[in-house]
């Protein structure tokens, strides 16, 4: 084979005298932890990540202890270990690990119009939650079951992402199946078992990002759906960085492969070199663009059709089409070599020519899947109902349960270097959830639980982790959209929503015997203000609405202008703010006046710069007096903490009490909430603290705050500061024949083009603008390509302005102030 040279070039031969150590191979991987927080100070850093293992654990063994420890080397003397409790980690019964088997918690994520609530709906109706299907933007007025809210179905957008769960009927997974047992697939009757899936439909514009992020921090596992024709586009790149962050195993499903220009293998190709994915095809297409009907499955080498009412009904055949039995062939000796770089076992059949089984390969495909080196690629058509079913297989035989992804928890009664605990979801153990995601309902707030271990009763008492509160379970529910489904318990490993639970997103819920805490989820800051007023006289419910809708959504932000005392809303896009905007409107009945948009500009330093500064005042009696002596310096972004701001107390001596330390660092904190240049809030600098001096009698905290306010502006002058604005990157799609006009109309806003890729009758094209230049930009797109162009934007940093920019910035802003 011609892949066996890129597979052999990894084995060294050894001389003969050579000990060979005989290879040892993990069951359990571990991944490596990541760690990112918001700068917002209500959002918990997101700790360790989950660890999957690609066996179930054993259920027959007693409770197993646990003893951490952790040490600390300095030069050559290691410090003493410091010890932590043993833990009794509660044990599976085998009930547990039954119903666990049989449970999937899967995400649907992708760029904009790639077809995911088309899908989900296809998946509802062949699991038999609804009885027929509507389209997105159907004529029947009636509009995806998904899409509940009225403004999604009208503008043919998913804005909030929805939860539903069904049931599938499919084959057990290949791994537990004995050797030289026969491998059903979805044609087949026999062998089939009933799978319970929870799912959870979410947004593809970037402006609704956090519905991806924390829909993501509770699944084991995705799917990431991808258009035929247009392939990994901007968002996709973003829901991977996600599913990254979470370390979510998925499958990928190529979708729209009725499409006039559709090529699986093109996209197959873009993740391989743009997501740095290790994919293969399981399908090949029967039949191309409109004369698409069905796929070739490559492991079992069976052809699958979809016939009957709404392709309900899955048709499989031994006889493979002469014209793509060559190019089955092939792709199945791809798949074959992709895979062995991903499993050993495989790897080892492989590299000794042995005979390799249709077993050997399912089994190699949900092992290396589970543990997040191989992304299965599924193909099909949702709007034409062809290829769904094999997706749904799919999902039950190569992701995982919730027993084999190893979610932990930190102990909120131990120090914060202390290990994280393993979580356990047995029915028997102490109670653990997270509420994720919160909505008003007509009967209260509805709050969106994932339960990681015990299990969660209607009428139950259970604690708020985070405020401590004790409340009490009034109403729980399985939400399928915007309807529920009322039940008593909840088990491990399931996704519910409770009512009447008053609570903040990302809050840990426990039953009171432990002092567990979940991490939360990463959380995006806002790049685009708007100033906004109720119009005629203000009602309560202009504030009423602003503050549910900064409940529910962490990237949405208010804030009263301490000059214009204007209210100004903040988010994540244009699109975003008027969603909220609309809302308001309908659902609160209040009509709203924006202002024009503002852009999240920042200031900075550049260079470090020194600070001796004494304030002194007297007014009879004691007055006031504090000295302050360090350095203001530059700093990046902290991949740890994900801040750019730090205090550090570098002073020897106690020439400061440390009672007056916390003073000085509100006065730095306070500081950078203004900027000296244009107002904007300064970010990327570090306050270094290295001597001062304090009066016995006239000292302060209050003296202390205003001397560390007065060193950083004394410090921040000379320090050659600039202004820094959010940076997009853009990508546009549109036909060809416009793509001079789209380069033009860049060039006009100052964008630098990044790439281009020009297919048969279109082009993709991804350029970085700064955001304040892209105001106005859907008006001009469309009308220089005949509305048949479209754009979306993802924010990427922040960069300097030009000088000359600065220059009249400042300027607006010294004139603003004199004015006052």
């Amino acid at each position: 084979m011609s892949s066996l040279p890129r597979i052999a070039s990894r084995i060294r031969f050894l001389p003969a005298s050579t000990p060979v150590t005989p290879l040892v191979r993990p069951t359990i991987l571990t991944r490596k932890p990541i760690l990112s927080t918001a700068s917002s100070p209500s959002i918990s850093p997101l700790g360790k990540p989950r660890t999957i293992s690609s066996s179930l654990r054993s259920t027959s063994s007693s409770s197993s202890k646990r003893s951490f420890s952790s040490s600390v080397r300095v030069g050559d003397e290691e410090k003493p270990k410091e010890e932590w409790p043993e833990r009794v980690l509660p044990v599976l019964k085998d009930s547990d690990v039954k119903r666990l088997k049989r449970q999937r918690n899967v995400g649907i994520s992708a760029h904009i119009d790639s077809g995911k609530t088309t899908l989900t709906e296809r998946i509802l109706y062949y699991t038999g939650r609804i009885r027929d299907i509507h389209e997105v933007r159907g004529r029947d007025a009636v509009g995806a079951k998904m899409d509940s809210m009225e403004l999604e179905r009208e503008k043919g957008i998913t804005i909030q992402s929805a939860a539903t769960f069904a049931d599938w009927v499919s084959p057990p997974p290949p791994t537990e199946l004995a050797e030289g047992a026969t491998l059903h697939g979805t044609g087949s009757e026999e062998g089939k078992e009933k799978y319970s899936i929870n799912i959870i439909d979410t947004p593809g514009h970037v402006d609704f990002t956090i519905e991806v992020e924390r829909a993501l921090r509770v699944l084991d596992g995705a799917v990431l759906v991808l258009c035929a024709v247009s392939g990994v586009q901007s968002q996709t790149i973003t829901v991977d960085r996600q599913m990254r962050r979470y370390n979510v195993p998925r499958l990928a499903f190529i979708n729209k492969m009725d499409r006039a220009g559709s090529n699986p293998f093109r996209v197959i190709q873009q993740l391989r070199g743009k997501l740095k994915m290790n994919a293969a095809a399981l399908q090949v297409p029967i039949g191309a663009e409109g004369d698409f009907s069905g796929v070739v499955d490559l492991v079992r080498m069976k052809a699958l059709y979809n016939e009957g009412v709404k392709g309900n009904q899955v048709v499989e055949t031994d006889e493979i089409p002469e014209s793509v039995r060559a190019l089955a062939e092939e792709k199945r000796a791809e798949l074959i070599e992709q895979l062995s770089e991903a499993d050993e076992t495989l790897c080892d059949l492989f590299l000794d020519e042995s005979p390799i089984t249709e077993l050997d390969i399912a089994q190699a495909l949900r092992r290396a899947t589970v543990s997040l080196k191989f992304t299965p690629v599924f193909m099909g058509s949702a709007i034409k109902n062809t290829g769904v079913q094999a997706l749904l297989d799919g999902v039950c035989q190569y992701l995982p349960d919730p027993n084999e992804v190893h979610n932990q928890a930190l102990d909120a009664a131990l120090p914060p270097q202390a290990p994280p605990v393993p979580l356990v979801p047995a029915a028997e153990a102490p109670l653990v959830g997270l509420a994720f995601k919160l909505e008003e309902g007509r009967y209260g707030q509805l709050t969106y639980m994932r339960v990681y271990q015990g299990e969660l009763k209607r009428g139950g008492v259970i604690y708020n982790a985070r405020t401590g509160k004790k409340v009490k379970v009034p109403r729980l529910v399985r939400m399928h959209s915007d309807e529920m489904e009322d039940v008593e318990s909840i088990g491990a490993g399931e996704i519910c929503a409770m009512f009447g639970v008053e609570c903040s997103s990302g809050d840990t819920f426990t039953d009171g015997s432990t002092t567990f805490s979940m991490t939360s989820m990463f959380v995006p800051e806002p790049v685009i203000s708007l100033s906004i007023r109720p119009e005629g006289n203000e009602t309560p419910n202009f504030s009423r609405a602003l503050n549910r809708f900064q409940k529910e959504d962490p990237t949405f932000r208010v804030h009263v202008d301490s000059e214009s005392q204007e209210t100004i809303i903040s988010g994540m896009g244009e699109l975003h703010l008027d969603i909220y905007v609309e809302r308001m409107k309908r659902e609160y009945n209040v009509a709203c006046v924006t202002g024009k948009p503002r852009v999240a500009f920042r200031e900075t330093i550049t260079e470090e710069s020194k600070f001796n500064y004494t304030h002194k005042k007297q007014s009879g009696g004691s007055g006031q007096f504090g000295r302050v002596i360090g350095k203001l310096e530059p700093m990046e972004m902290d991949p740890d903490t994900n801040k750019d701001t730090a205090f550090e107390n570098r002073i020897i001596g106690g020439n400061i009490p440390n009672q007056f330390i916390p003073a000085i660092e509100k006065g730095f904190q306070e500081a950078l909430d203004r900027g000296l240049l244009t107002g904007h809030p300064i970010s990327g600098c570090r306050f270094v603290l290295e001597d001062g001096s304090a009066h016995s009698v006239d000292s302060n905290e209050l003296a202390f705050r205003l001397a560390a306010i007065g060193a950083f502006r004394e410090a921040f002058q000379k320090s050659k500061p600039v202004i820094l604005e959010p940076v997009m990157t853009v990508e546009v799609v549109a036909p060809i024949e416009f793509q001079g006009n789209v380069i033009g109309a860049l060039n006009q806003r100052k964008g630098t083009i990044v790439d281009t890729e020009v297919r048969d009758d279109e082009f993709t094209l991804t350029a970085e603008v700064a955001l304040n230049d892209m105001f106005g930009y859907s008006s001009q797109l469309r009308g220089m390509t005949q509305g048949k162009g479209e754009f979306s934007m993802e924010y990427k940093n922040h960069q300097p302005v030009m000088p000359n920019v600065q220059r009249d910035m400042m300027d607006a802003f010294r004139k603003k102030q004199l004015s006052k």
